[in-house]
């Protein structure tokens, strides 16, 4: 009994530990129109390699939680008025996209380093489908602004997708060292 409830609390650490480097990331900026290119795509990704996607998933709804009750956890404030802003399809997506990466990556006890690669890649297509898509939405039906196909594509897929897959391939690095470490406490 007290080893399961160990293994409970570690569980609710790693999942409040992620949530924490999420909100950390969304601070480490590199600033472009439109879309900043943060470290959050990363530390989703790891969340989702070392916790699986349930658990990494319930880490980042944990913290789109904190930042809609008003901390300002997200790249420019927080509060619930965040879900206006065109650029919240991509927390959407981090939650989606972290459950899918935890999903294919541990489907087997020791993933391959392109295993690791291609679940990333498949959360980071996620990403970029919610967030492009809502980015639309709220852009056309909300703002009034009519930002077309050619720039949405240009500003929130062509500028921010080189950096996503250098973390995509950072994560794969990271996870294939700590997810042996990780695996004990999470399945």
């Amino acid at each position: 009994m007290e080893k399961n409830n160990s293994k409970k609390t570690v569980r609710l650490v790693l999942c409040a530990l992620f949530a924490a480097l999420i909100a950390v990331g969304a601070f480490i900026k590199i600033p472009i129109p439109y879309i900043p290119l943060t470290l959050q795509t990363l530390f989703t990704m790891l969340a989702g390699l070392m916790l699986g996607g349930r658990l990494g998933a319930i880490s980042v709804c944990v913290y789109v939680a904190i930042g809609l009750a008003g901390l300002p956890v997200f790249t420019q404030g927080g509060g619930i008025t965040y879900v206006l802003k065109p650029t919240f399809g991509y927390l959407i997506g981090f939650a989606v996209g972290t459950y899918v990466t935890g999903a294919i990556a541990n489907k087997t006890a020791a993933p391959t380093f392109r295993r690791l690669v291609g679940a990333n890649l498949a959360g980071l297509a996620i990403i970029y489908l919610f967030g492009m898509v809502y980015y639309f939405l709220i852009s056309h039906l909300y703002l009034g602004t009519n930002i077309t196909i050619r720039n949405l594509f240009l500003y929130c897929f062509l500028a921010t997708i080189p950096g996503d897959v250098i973390s995509c391939l950072v994560a794969a690095v990271i996870g294939k060292r700590l997810n042996p470490i990780t695996r004990k406490y999470v399945v």
